[in-house]
């Protein structure tokens, strides 16, 4: 007696659960993601074959490029606005709360302490490199040599903040915790940088990177 033939149905899976998921983590990168704010001095950096990548805190940019114009920026915030305070009273200069809250939400500059005022003042548009003449620096560590003063207080803002948030230092033992970073266009002049670096070795940061685009090799 022959055997009976079981009917094959057609496999059918149901894609809803998967649609849905893929749209809640769709919305979910959407919802966090931080757009790239535009640089206020683009710089056309050397190229080099090093993954390492920088921290998304605790860390101090100094950006070079348009002929030798210096500007500086700290990437977290609050201590950004610290910074700031540190300076105001080291040079004198007031700042009232609004430049305060204005000044959080600048990622970098690139004008002599008594102009700040002025360029916080400005709508951000206006902030460009064009009206900004660069940071003022020199061999020396007296006040005139403003980027010596603004990575200082950004050193010790840094460990200030975070002994704070913590209640107690964890790996901030000093100013030198935080890491500084350089991003220089790839022409520019061999006298310039060698003040920022000796600017940076009188503080005792002789740890510092080079911030570079990626070259793919051969």
């Amino acid at each position: 007696m022959g055997k009976a033939k079981v009917k094959r149905a057609s496999t059918s899976i149901d894609m809803t659960a998967m649609c849905d998921v893929s749209f809640l983590l769709l919305t979910f990168f959407v919802l966090t993601a931080t757009a790239r704010q535009p640089e206020t001095m683009p710089v056309d950096t050397p190229q080099s074959t090093t993954l390492d990548k920088l921290p998304d805190d605790n860390l101090s940019v100094i950006t070079v490029g348009n002929g030798g114009k210096i500007f500086f920026g700290v990437k977290n915030p609050n201590v950004r606005v610290m910074t700031l305070k540190n300076m105001s009273a080291k040079y004198n200069i007031a700042f009232s709360n609004e430049d305060y809250e204005k000044f959080k939400l600048m990622d970098d500059f690139g004008v002599p302490i008594k102009q700040l005022r002025g360029l916080i003042s400005l709508e951000k548009d206006k902030r460009n490199m064009d009206v900004q003449p660069g940071i003022p620096v020199d061999s020396t560590e007296e006040l005139s040599n403003e980027l010596y003063h603004w990575v200082q207080q950004a050193r010790l803002a840094s460990v200030e903040f975070n002994r704070d948030q913590e209640g107690k230092v964890k790996g901030w033992e000093d100013p030198g915790a935080m890491k500084v970073a350089i991003k220089a266009d790839a022409e520019e002049k061999y006298a310039v940088m060698n003040l920022i670096i000796e600017t940076l070795r009188n503080q005792k940061q002789n740890k510092f990177s080079f911030v570079t685009g990626l070259r793919h090799e051969n």
